[in-house]
């Protein structure tokens, strides 16, 4: 009990050394309204807007057809160049990612059968657009040339009907996506942060010399860091969920939100007690940003967040299942995507609890080392 209490007043003292630091405060707040917000909303995967132009060497009605059936929100109104010349000088300067040739005598071959050929040139350094929207424009290009040339807006018969049903995200909208994968991602960088300044924070201000004097241990002074900026982020996370994810951005969260609190809590116990081991190999807080950099990068690019785990080679992907964050991306998804139940998540959960338990113990082992080497 006298443990517990050691605990409970020391995170107490944690969370008071958290309100008067503005620049973190802040950082809290930011990260998860503004950043999140503007991230769903201007981050896109699918088509939206994209310039397209065309380059009508037939001019006749079916090339006209196949200029028309570019419309907005997808694609802004479709551009006429001059001639091919000018197709390597306008992608040259940026002015379209797509340009579509329609060659001499296009409509006399599809009426006669000789299946022409279409030119398409993409900018690939849009690289998700100019995947996507290929796709897009072909299938708009196949269905217009298919319906023109069976005389017939319905297009002809086909002996198979394919009913595509999108789950989880109806209107593949990436909003949808990046909210709540940026709310992931705000939760695997602020306990590096948070715990990481705590420690360094109490080395630049002197007070680590009070601790030593004090009738605590290094574990009891790891907890109470590890709880009370792990409470600050559980509640920001949940608030923003809430006000923001499905408030402004009317995301539906299909998932318990009690269950995702559950899971990130032990993520961030995790988390806070790397953060904390970072802490101890650093002097001061420059260093230690340096250190927590190349730590948060990795984890958030190669967790399953980004990109799938399976297109990773099969020794990363295996290597990725020591982080934590492979873990809470696959358990956050399951969860606030598909409403995944406790029956199902429990192997992200306990991967979770057995990783957080093994870095608690390392950071144990370099915190006392640190509290030592400042008593000595």
């Amino acid at each position: 009990m006298r443990s517990l209490e050691h605990i409970y007043r020391l995170g107490v003292k944690e969370l008071y050394s958290l309100r008067h630091d503005p620049v973190l405060v802040f950082l809290i707040l930011y990260t998860f309204t503004f950043a999140i917000y503007t991230v769903a909303t201007g981050v896109k995967t699918e088509v939206r807007n994209a310039s397209i132009a065309f380059v009508d060497e037939d001019g006749t009605e079916l090339s006209r057809r196949l200029r028309d059936a570019f419309l907005p929100p997808y694609f802004k109104p479709a551009a006429l160049l001059g001639s091919v010349n000018d197709v390597d000088r306008a992608m040259d300067a940026g002015h379209y990612t797509f340009v579509v040739v329609i060659p001499v005598r296009f409509q006399a071959d599809v009426v006669a059968g000789r299946h022409p050929t279409l030119q398409l040139d993409v900018d690939a350094t849009a690289m998700t657009l100019a995947g996507n929207g290929t796709t897009y424009i072909t299938s708009i290009l196949q269905n217009e040339i298919a319906n023109f040339a069976s005389r017939s807006e319905g297009g002809a018969a086909l002996p198979v009907r394919i009913s595509v049903r999108s789950k989880f995200n109806p209107n593949l909208e990436s909003s949808w996506f990046m909210a709540v994968m940026q709310i992931v991602s705000n939760i695997t960088m602020l306990p590096l942060i948070l715990s990481g300044a705590a420690v360094i924070r109490e080395r630049e201000h002197g007070t680590i010399e009070h601790l030593l004097v004090m009738p605590v241990t290094p574990a009891e002074i790891m907890l109470a860091k590890i709880w009370a900026n792990g409470l600050v982020i559980v509640v920001a996370a949940i608030l923003s969920l809430v006000a923001v994810v499905q408030g402004l951005l009317a995301v539906t969260i299909q998932g318990s939100i009690p269950l995702f609190v559950l899971g990130a809590a032990l993520f961030l116990f995790a988390m806070c007690s790397l953060g904390i081991a970072l802490a101890t190999l650093a002097r001061s807080m420059p260093q230690f940003g340096l250190l927590a950099i190349p730590f948060f990068l990795v984890m958030n690019m190669l967790s399953g967040g980004v990109t799938p785990q399976e297109g990773m080679p099969t020794f990363l992907r295996m290597v990725m299942q020591l982080a934590p964050s492979t873990h809470f991306t696959s358990f956050s998804q399951a969860v606030l995507y598909r409403g995944a139940g406790l029956d199902v998540v429990w192997p992200q959960l306990a991967a979770m609890a057995g990783i957080g338990v093994v870095l608690f113990v390392l950071a144990g082992w370099r915190f006392r080392g640190t509290m030592a080497a400042a008593q000595g």
